[in-house]
């Protein structure tokens, strides 16, 4: 009974929380007089901070064109960097974006490739799962059905779409990962 009433306490206090938060900067504005002002650009909104302690690895020519691969399957399908970002870091926890066959007796299942999908569980066929543009492609049609992931931190997005046994893994590499991207999305 007490943890009922602790953590309907705690959602109390989450929503007013929440409500001031974006209350607040409203009311201030609303005291505030009009100004005779002309449109200007707005600015684009800024990447979320990554979450948790950092990994980095340094990348062979594999994984640079893997990275490529991914960015380029990104932009085919209409997404912005945003989606590469999230496919690269779940790349790097899935296979540290190494094209990975089947590993035998070190084998997760039957899973294969950039974000280690697996053909039973309806990803594709061996030979699609490990066309880094048909995996990046597949990983990508399953994050636009996720709503609103292009608010979620990353591992949240990264893990509707995977479902792996370590959800939280994905965090770690979303700094190299929104670097990886910065340096090849327009090149």
């Amino acid at each position: 009974m007490n943890t009922i009433i602790r953590k309907s306490m705690l959602s109390v206090a989450g929503l007013a929380f929440a409500g001031g938060v974006f209350a607040g900067p409203i009311a201030a504005h609303a005291a505030t007089p009009a100004v005779d002002a002309k449109p200007v650009a707005v600015a684009m909104q800024s990447a979320p901070k990554p979450q948790g302690e950092q990994s980095h690895i340094t990348l062979n020519d594999e994984q640079t064109a893997n990275v490529k691969a991914i960015i380029a399957a990104t932009k085919k399908a209409g997404m912005p960097e945003r989606a590469a970002v999230i496919s690269i870091a779940t790349s790097l926890q899935e296979s540290k974006l190494e094209n990975l066959g089947h590993l035998g007796d070190m084998n997760d299942h039957d899973s294969l490739g950039l974000f280690q999908q697996r053909p039973s569980s309806g990803w594709g066929t061996p030979e699609q799962i490990t066309d880094p543009a048909y995996s990046t492609t597949a990983f990508l049609k399953g994050l636009k059905q996720v709503d609103g992931w292009q608010d979620m931190p990353l591992t949240d997005a990264a893990q509707t779409v995977q479902v792996s046994a370590y959800p939280d893994a994905y965090a770690q590499w979303e700094q190299q990962a929104t670097d990886l991207v910065a340096q090849h999305w327009n090149s």
